[in-house]
């Protein structure tokens, strides 16, 4: 158990930190005021996901210890629903209704398509 603790923690600095760096980038890239940084990393940690417990499924060189680093690690840090939550609260307070309701629904379908994708593109 206690390198499964060391996996995780290494995953999830190496996610967390890609989190950090990559929601800027995206803001910066788009002249919207719509949360992209956040749905753009949840989306990308869905799809990783779905691929990483794809391959764990079709090759055994996929250790148990590569898909809990990459699961529970890095797609842990990387993606983050306290922030989607925090947005969508912003979202209520200043009233923008239409970009809430854009964005959970969004975010919901495009995540849970993109973790599908994942797996089915690595599966067996």
């Amino acid at each position: 158990m206690s390198r499964d603790i060391i996996f995780v923690a290494l995953g999830g600095m190496i996610g967390s930190v890609c989190r950090f760096l990559a929601v800027p980038f995206v803001v910066g890239l788009l002249p919207f005021r719509f949360p992209f940084g956040t749905f753009v990393v949840n989306l990308i940690g869905s799809l990783v996901m779905g691929a990483a417990v794809g391959m764990s499924e079709r090759y055994a060189g996929f250790t148990p210890e590569w898909r809990i680093l990459i699961t529970a690690g890095f797609c842990g840090g990387f993606t983050t629903f306290s922030a989607f939550a925090f947005e969508n609260v912003e979202l209520l307070l200043t009233r923008q209704y239409g970009t809430f309701v854009v964005y959970v629904i969004a975010s919901f379908a495009f995540c849970v398509a993109a973790a599908m994708a994942g797996f089915l593109i690595t599966r067996p």
